[in-house]
């Protein structure tokens, strides 16, 4: 396929210009400025944006790093085809789950069941903005959220601009594992050659950034729904629905931990937010709040001589009731979501994956294994190292597998498909020798968590189909979604196009060269220059992109107490800080302010939302901080 291309070989310099690293990095931060200035100070849409930073770091990377213009091209092109596969498919597969419950009817069963099982505001705004949202998040995540249980509440009667506010300030915690679990998928995927030792630690780099992540958030999702409802009524009307505050966050908290840390990132949120939401359902059959708190305009005009009292949920929602088997139906969707993900996913859970994880000789084997049928072909794959179609990857690495597909990308290496040399180099100061860098790409048709979104998406229709829903319902559903995704799914190509040439030319490791001074309180700016990316980019998944490599590769630079520091630890963070940085970024207020009909109100949320943002951040810093220096064994590690 590339016999005929010339390629130069490329061996990264990290101080360019004049030799001088913060000059350099001052240079290599044009990008991430164009981005910052054409978002937040000129307003301009995200996909215009991410393009012209995308040109300008291309540009950079050939003038002032040297990149011959092939491997740039390259690198770039490459970028984007990660965007696309298995960034945007999982997106749009999850988008498109949400929207065929929006058209089969059961989202608003869903809806009506939650809102009417209290009239207290405050519980419904933990149900609604916390569990609902995180719910929301898991699956849909991308502004869905904010936008649909802001929109929940002011319909309810809450105050818009205070409903925008919770709906932000709770989409917090959950906002890590979103998307089915994309943006730390996405922090594996461009990691691994950092964290691990090249593309085929994608799965151990994303389980254990999984696992860190896991072990930081946790502590949010206890504090948020309490400040969530400080923020509504105070702190003495907090205490007075501690029971269902410490409901949803703790079961939250522990399900997400758990999740995170054994099963993996895909169904973090997802499970997390339906048994925090049947931990409140259930707490209020046997507990109720000793005093209706609302609003003043909940209360009728009373009477001479009546007793003011709430107005009814229902009839702020829907006078429909729903009967108990049509609620069971409605959830059933997402009991489908988890049990096709998890069955895909056997292979990486505990007592499948083997022991030690990976170990062939007590691992559930193929055909039982699905997981393992899926990856068939996967580079030193052991439990099933032939694809189905196609010749062994040590024969052959570049021919055309299924259903794993690992290739060196075209135009970034010399000599035949069949076996590649690559041709872009690290070089000391990031690595102990020169080093090969390959620009690969992998095709994970089967085992890709889009993939499995999109079979419970057809497991889910089957079962609509059967209640008598339409065949043309799907393929609609589904053009609608692609239609409604089509310039986010750009936007995200152009973010991880901006990401792969930074990091194949060098600039990335420039800007962490520099970023290493910061020494031994690097840890704490990690999450700083996470919530930073989401600031910029509105995207949790975007900021690890644009930032993770940087946070991982700044660690290995970094030396405390005689050992470098992890950079598991670093990226993580960057993740965990990140979400903190969302309740402020302008893209997520435009969402929140739309979904309350108050657009032109941007302003206003910002100002009510900027301080809960930069407490929070500085705290999830002081994790981080806490947990090098404090708890290291809690930090987890490759094998």
């Amino acid at each position: 396929m590339n016999e005929a291309l010339a390629v130069l070989a490329f061996h990264q310099v990290y101080d360019p210009v004049g030799g001088n690293i913060a000059l350099s990095a001052l240079i290599a931060g044009v990008p991430l400025y164009i981005l910052f200035i054409m978002l937040a100070v000129l307003r301009l849409p995200a996909w215009i944006s991410a393009l012209v930073a995308m040109l300008s770091a291309a540009v950079l990377a050939a003038l002032v790093w040297g990149m011959p213009l092939g491997l740039d091209a390259s690198a770039t092109t490459e970028g984007m085809a990660n965007g696309l596969w298995p960034i945007s498919w999982i997106v749009l597969n999850a988008v498109f789950f949400h929207n065929l419950t929006i058209a089969s009817g059961d989202f608003d069963v869903i809806r009506r069941s939650l809102t009417r099982l209290t009239e207290d505001r405050r519980v419904q705004a933990l149900l609604v903005a916390f569990c609902f949202g995180a719910l929301m998040e898991g699956i849909a995540g991308f502004g869905a959220p904010v936008a649909i249980s802001a929109a929940i509440l002011a319909s309810l009667g809450f105050e818009p601009i205070s409903a925008a506010v919770l709906a932000l300030l709770a989409n917090t915690a959950p906002v890590a594992f979103g998307s089915i679990g994309i943006p730390v998928v996405t922090l594996g995927l461009l990691t691994a050659p950092i964290i691990g030792h090249g593309a085929a630690d994608q799965t151990p780099v994303t389980l254990a950034l999984s696992a860190m992540v896991g072990r930081q958030l946790p502590v949010f999702s206890i504090i948020i729904p309490a400040f969530l409802i400080v923020v509504l009524a105070g702190w003495r009307r907090m205490l007075e629905v501690l029971p269902a505050v410490l409901a949803a966050g703790v079961v939250f908290a522990i399900v997400q931990f758990l999740v995170s840390n054994f099963i993996g990132p895909e169904l973090t949120d997802v499970l997390a937010a339906l048994v925090s939401m049947a931990a409140v359902a259930l707490l209020l059959r046997v507990w109720k709040p000793r005093t209706l708190w609302g609003f003043a305009a909940d209360r009728d005009a009373a009477a001479a001589g009546g007793t003011a009292r709430l107005r009814s949920v229902g009839a702020a929602v829907a006078q429909a009731v729903d009967p108990p088997g049509r609620i069971v139906r409605a959830y059933m969707m997402y009991v489908i979501l988890v049990v096709v993900i998890l069955i895909g996913q056997m292979g990486n859970l505990p007592f499948f994956s083997g022991s030690p994880p990976g170990n062939v000789k007590n691992a559930l084997h193929t055909p039982a294994n699905i997981t393992a049928d899926f990856k068939c072909g996967q580079p030193a794959y052991k439990l099933c190292p032939n694809p189905w179609i196609g010749p062994s990857p040590t024969k052959d690495a570049g021919a055309f597998k299924f259903p794993f597909w690992r290739f060196q990308w075209p135009g970034s290496y010399s000599g035949t498909s069949a076996k590649p040399k690559p041709e872009i180099f690290q070089e000391p100061k990031i690595v102990t020798k020169s080093t090969p860098y390959p620009v690969t790409f992998t095709w994970d048709f089967l085992s890709a968590a889009g993939s499995l979104v999109l079979f419970a998406c057809i497991f889910a229709f089957i079962v609509m189909a059967i209640r008598g829903a339409p065949l043309r319902l799907f393929f609609t559903t589904y053009g609608r979604t692609l239609r409604q995704l089509a310039l986010p799914i750009m936007t995200i190509a152009f973010i991880l196009g901006i990401a792969a040439v930074m990091n194949f030319s060098g600039m990335t490791f420039t800007l962490a060269l520099l970023m290493a001074n910061a020494g031994g309180f690097f840890p704490f700016f990690s999450a700083v220059i996470g919530a930073l990316g989401v600031f910029l980019t509105g995207s949790d998944t975007a900021s690890n992109t644009l930032f993770g490599p940087m946070q991982a590769i700044t660690a290995k630079q970094i030396v405390i107490g005689g050992h470098h520091l992890n950079p598991i630890l670093t990226a993580g963070t960057n993740s965990s800080g990140g979400v903190m940085g969302k309740m402020i970024s302008p893209q997520n207020l435009s969402v929140g302010a739309a979904g309350v009909n108050r657009v032109g109100a941007e302003g206003e949320i910002f100002r009510r939302t900027i301080g809960y943002s930069l407490i929070l951040t500085a705290a999830v810093g002081i994790v981080a901080m806490i947990e090098v220096y404090l708890i290291p064994g809690i930090i987890p590690t490759l094998s």
